[in-house]
């Protein structure tokens, strides 16, 4: 009985992960066909030549490299001003007095519960005021601060003993001192599982950019799955090929922190 429960809790795993991948694989899978292909009806679930036409297209053709420059600097920016701030904020929140203090947290809190279409235009208007569309500085001031981040790095925060805190201040440390040197290093496991959801969303942003960016030269990847289509004509091949290219550097990220990865979610629960 017990060898019968283990082999159906591993199918339904084994199903799920590959409901999971699936789309990840056909994306694979049509990035070595051809567009008659893949347009075909009769079209076998496996490639019959491996065609690598659309990964030359969106190498070559395209400033591929650029974009991913582009994503890189906006993505890494972003990140490290959103833990920065989100550390800061959350030891306020968490250690300090001050007359307000719950209704501005609060306050923090709503801006989590606000979809992202509501605030579209005015933040377009603020950015458009600042004279920032069509930079990269678009992509990285507005998601300076996080509500999530500050939530989160608060949670962190309050678990570290207020005597630590009292006995660098005793010994002379100021509060920056205290702040790098002794909060910031216990709440790692915090800031990594924060820099790791941002990470992912910023790169995979597409509806902010789309909307701030108007030249070529300045997309950033996940814009460059719309470049090979027009009104007239889609090449799938090379849209299949640059969804490829730009999963991979999130797969090999995950392959190489895979366990700081887990960890971050299961404290994330915890907290």
């Amino acid at each position: 009985m017990r060898k019968a429960g283990k082999w159906i809790r591993n199918l339904i795993l084994g199903l799920g992960v590959f409901a999971v991948a699936f789309p990840f694989i056909w994306c694979v899978l049509l990035s070595f066909k051809s567009n008659g292909e893949i347009m075909s009806v009769e079209a076998p679930f496996l490639p019959t030549k491996l065609v690598l036409d659309g990964y030359r297209r969106v190498l070559e053709d395209a400033p591929f490299f650029q974009w991913l420059f582009n994503s890189i600097v906006t993505a890494v920016a972003a990140t490290a001003l959103t833990a920065f701030t989100s550390c800061v904020a959350g030891y306020i929140f968490a250690k300090f007095r001050f007359r307000g203090k719950t209704v501005l947290f609060f306050a923090i809190l709503a801006t989590m519960m606000v979809p992202f279409q509501v605030t579209m235009i005015p933040l377009y208007l603020i950015v458009n005021k600042m004279q920032l569309l069509d930079s990269m500085l678009a992509l990285i001031v507005p998601y300076m601060v996080s509500g999530f981040g500050v939530f989160l790095c608060r949670q962190f925060a309050e678990s570290i003993p207020t005597e630590i805190i009292e006995s660098g201040r005793i010994e002379g440390a100021g509060e920056w001192t205290i702040f790098f040197r002794l909060i910031m290093p216990m709440m790692k496991s915090g800031i990594s599982a924060l820099c790791i959801f941002t990470f992912m969303g910023r790169w995979n942003d597409y509806v902010w950019p789309l909307i701030a960016l108007t030249s070529e030269r300045r997309m950033t990847l996940p814009l460059a799955l719309n470049y090979f289509n027009s009104n007239l004509f889609t090449d799938y091949n090379a849209s299949m090929s640059a969804g490829v290219l730009v999963m991979l550097p999130l797969l090999i990220i995950y392959f190489i922190f895979q366990k700081q990865f887990v960890e971050s979610i299961t404290l994330t629960g915890i907290k």
